[in-house]
């Protein structure tokens, strides 16, 4: 790929990665640069499930899966350029850092999640990452992410 900041919707991420509803949680990549750095969206629903509880008359998005959004994000990062068989692979957390909880997010808000690789090695990936929504930062950390490839009867 070249370097050109690329775009991928909603079909493209779904090649790319093994979630689906209600798991999956960014709907469009709108910034690309392999390798570099990724900016994606997630539009936050009422309709989402995990609002039912959480909290019932204050609908709140849970602080970790805007933290797994994130992580998604990243491993669209990592898998943008690196060929992979989603079928096969796990992209796991390692590891989470730092983490900063600064504003609510609701319905209605589009979380805007932002990554940039820092470094790889020994099959570790770290990634400095941050949540905004209109421009204030909801939530950021440093993440740890690695990828196991699975064995079919692992599965």
């Amino acid at each position: 790929m070249s370097t050109d900041k690329i775009n991928l919707d909603i079909h493209r991420i779904l090649t790319l990665l093994p979630h689906r509803y209600p798991f999956l949680l960014v709907d469009r990549v709108l910034e690309l640069e392999p390798h570099k750095r990724i900016k994606a969206l997630k539009n936050v629903s009422i309709n989402e499930p995990y609002f039912m509880g959480h909290f019932p008359r204050r609908p709140v998005m849970p602080g970790v899966l805007v933290l797994e959004a994130l992580a998604q994000t990243a491993a669209l990062l990592t898998f943008s350029e690196e060929p992979h068989d989603p079928a096969n692979t796990q992209y796991l957390f390692a590891g989470i850092d730092d983490a900063r909880f600064k504003r609510v997010v609701e319905p209605g808000d589009q979380l805007i999640l932002t990554v940039v690789f820092k470094r790889h090695m020994r099959g570790v990936w770290k990634f400095m990452a941050r949540a905004e929504v209109q421009g204030a930062v909801a939530a950021e950390a440093s993440l740890m992410c690695t990828v196991r490839h699975v064995n079919a009867d692992e599965k």
